[in-house]
């Protein structure tokens, strides 16, 4: 590639880096070891960047060098740095191969399942038969209680619906920071979905990890209108971020994983 593509090429990089963190992180169980295939990734890059002529999304050729990377050291995880880590790789281990990667960039990435064959090196029709096997495996393996904190009275319902629709129960909702820690002393959530921007200004973040000092062993979903404040690319990237507006699917395919691999972690804010 000539050097003056160079730059773009940089910029292109590093607006999609954030998303490959959290998807690298989710895959393999830990940031450290994402970060680390990110890093490899990026260095494979630098050496030879053609992966980007003859893949005309860049994101998607992001992700396929990433996984070029990966499967060449053997597709490996992470060594688990917590007791929910450590359930993760556990719970992993009994999926069927490629659905957790089919999923992942589906329904936390947004990739179609053209993108995805591309991305894996597989027909489209093969990466959605591997996104309805993971959803299939993750929504009957377990239900739990689920706490909702969002704002917005008729997204709150929809959410509610859909989580109860899977078998989940519902501990309630709350609107605001003080509310949020109220109800979750009150009844403690196997999961949590917050939103970031709460009705009396305050912050979800704030609320999640006030909840998190009463109990450090809660998965956390957020689902936002405003990704780019937990997207930074300088701090671990959660691994379960829906932004709004979202689709059912989005909701469903990340209350699955959460519950089955209790792996999500929030953010210090």
């Amino acid at each position: 590639m000539p050097s003056d593509d160079t730059p773009d090429l940089a910029l292109l990089i590093g607006a999609n880096l954030p998303y490959l963190r959290r998807y690298a992180r989710a895959l393999t169980g830990s940031q450290g070891t994402g970060d680390r295939f990110a890093a490899a990734t990026l260095e494979a890059i630098l050496e030879d960047a053609s992966i980007f002529d003859s893949v005309h999304n860049e994101k998607v050729a992001l992700f396929h060098a990433f996984h070029l990377v990966w499967a060449s050291a053997g597709a490996p995880l992470g060594e688990p740095d917590t007791r929910l880590s450590a359930k993760a790789q556990d719970h992993m281990a009994h999926l069927t191969p490629n659905t957790r990667e089919a999923l992942l960039l589906h329904a936390i990435e947004g990739f179609t399942h053209e993108e995805i064959g591309a991305i894996m090196q597989i027909e489209g029709s093969e990466a959605a038969e591997l996104i309805e096997i993971a959803q299939r495996e993750m929504a009957d393996a377990v239900s739990g209680r689920v706490m909702i904190i969002e704002d917005e009275a008729i997204i709150a319902m929809d959410i509610s619906a859909i989580v109860s629709e899977m078998g989940h129960t519902i501990t309630g909702v709350a609107r605001t920071r003080t509310e949020a820690v109220a109800l979750a002393a009150r009844d403690k959530p196997d999961l949590i979905l917050a939103d970031i921007q709460l009705a009396d200004n305050s912050s979800g973040i704030d609320a999640v990890n006030d909840i998190l000092k009463q109990f450090d062993d809660l998965p956390v979903i957020f689902i936002t209108a405003f990704p780019e404040r937990l997207l930074t690319g300088k701090r671990h990237e959660p691994a379960f971020l829906i932004t709004k507006p979202y689709h059912e699917d989005q909701v469903r395919s990340a209350v699955s994983q959460a519950m089955f691999f209790s792996s999500t972690e929030t953010l210090v804010a």
